[in-house]
């Protein structure tokens, strides 16, 4: 079956544009307040919208959700992502393969930089308890982590970094007022390459307001967003050290 290059939303029936989204207005709850939210909708190309949800957040805010039908197509040949371009490998083969193309553990550096203090996604990443029903980096036997926690100045994560030999750095960031992420995150990979060139580490960062088209932005070798998990992660470093190896070898 040949895929469809336009597709519309699917609510009902096949392509009828039905869509339902959420949002707060503040704006006291009541018949001004759902009035407020429909015309919020039509704005939004929403026509007709149906306010199937309203409710009081405290005296002076509403939330809503709001169904309607929308006009709007997608064009499958202009959406852009970053594909995965790496098989997903179980642990045993990730064990093997490190030890076959380095003969000596894999050292991956982590932690939260800048004033960032949410320590939860680099710990679900790293820690042996790890994430959706996966067992973090900890428990791979041919890895060795580091993790330096939260607020980690940019250069203790450089010196940390030279003195564990690392081959992987992982920073994850959460904080993003100010693209606070963006900025912390730049500064780290411009500091790696003053201080260590073309020996720098992978630099991987994560967190849930990156989008993966973002790694030349931000100079690292991977961006991991949202839902990530410890395997995915792992498959990626074996996948990139074996390239790095093959590049040297040329």
């Amino acid at each position: 079956m040949t895929e469809k290059r336009v597709v519309r939303p699917y609510g009902d029936t096949t392509g009828d544009g039905m869509v339902q989204v959420s949002f707060t207005l503040p704006i006291p709850h009541g018949p001004r307040a759902d009035g407020a939210a429909q015309q919020l909708a039509n704005k939004m190309g929403i026509d007709p919208a149906m306010v199937v949800h309203s409710k009081p957040m405290g005296p002076d805010f509403t939330f809503f959700v709001v169904y309607g039908s929308v006009n709007h197509v997608v064009d499958l040949e202009k959406v852009k992502v970053v594909e995965r371009e790496y098989p997903l490998l179980p642990p045993t083969e990730v064990n093997s393969t490190v030890k076959k193309l380095l003969r000596r553990k894999l050292v991956v550096v982590g932690g939260c930089i800048g004033t960032d203090a949410h320590t939860v996604g680099i710990d679900a990443i790293l820690n042996i308890k790890g994430f959706a029903g996966e067992k973090g980096l900890e428990y791979y036997r041919e890895l060795r982590v580091v993790n330096l926690g939260a607020q980690v100045s940019v250069p203790e994560l450089v010196k940390r970094a030279r003195s564990e030999k690392a081959d992987a750095v992982l920073v994850s960031q959460v904080v993003t007022q100010r693209d606070a992420h963006i900025l912390n995150t730049q500064e780290m990979s411009a500091a790696f390459r003053e201080a260590m060139g073309d020996a720098k580490p992978l630099l991987i960062a994560g967190g849930p307001r990156f989008d993966p088209l973002m790694a030349g932005e931000l100079g690292v070798d991977r961006v991991f967003s949202r839902g990530t998990t410890p395997g995915e992660v792992a498959s990626y470093l074996v996948h990139a050290i074996k390239e790095k190896k093959a590049m040297v070898a040329a």
